[in-house]
């Protein structure tokens, strides 16, 4: 009998991408397949079982994928944090640094509504700066973000902390070391 997979074994790693020295963790594999694809949405609401979500919040892009399946297993709302300039009508904005400079996030102004609970959703924890933005959007709303859920998390670069430190509940279904 085969070993039974994780949600780590669907997960692809090319190396050198997007530049030289990089191992990207291509999750893309892990959506294709129905059976890696359903656990992977399963474990992340495994930790919030039996908890009330008003929203889910996905950050741009694969969190999309990942939010839309998970709000839907919550019957919740799904609410997009996208790139700047990618939402129609009025948004909020959020500045933060990537490794290589800086980036803009926004959400649309009446997404979330005062108290509601939101589960803030991403494929990839790294050094946190998106998540961050997007929390800070959420709240500047008047959001209580209540859990932030990934599939991956890279420890070496502190997003993990980062998140803790702000308060925030962080599970990740697997981990990757180095970059």
């Amino acid at each position: 009998m085969p070993p039974v997979k994780t949600v780590k074994d669907y997960i692809r790693t090319i190396v050198d991408f997007p530049h030289e020295g990089i191992m990207f963790r291509d999750v893309t594999t892990l959506f294709a397949d129905p059976r890696g694809f359903r656990m992977a949405v399963d474990q992340l609401l495994h930790p919030y079982s039996g908890l009330h979500f008003d929203k889910v919040v996905g950050l741009e892009a694969r969190g999309f994928i990942l939010g839309g399946a998970v709000a839907h297993q919550l019957s919740a709302g799904f609410v997009p944090i996208r790139k700047k300039g990618k939402l129609p009508g009025a948004v909020i904005s959020e500045d933060y640094t990537l490794e290589y400079g800086e980036a803009v996030v926004e959400i649309h102004d009446d997404a979330i509504q005062p108290g509601e609970r939101v589960l803030v959703v991403d494929d990839l924890l790294a050094t946190g700066g998106t998540a961050e933005a997007g929390i800070k959007l959420v709240e500047r709303l008047g959001g209580e973000i209540v859990g932030c859920a990934f599939i991956i998390d890279l420890p070496d670069l502190g997003g993990r902390k980062k998140l803790q430190d702000m308060g925030m509940d962080v599970h990740a279904l697997c981990a990757f070391d180095g970059l």
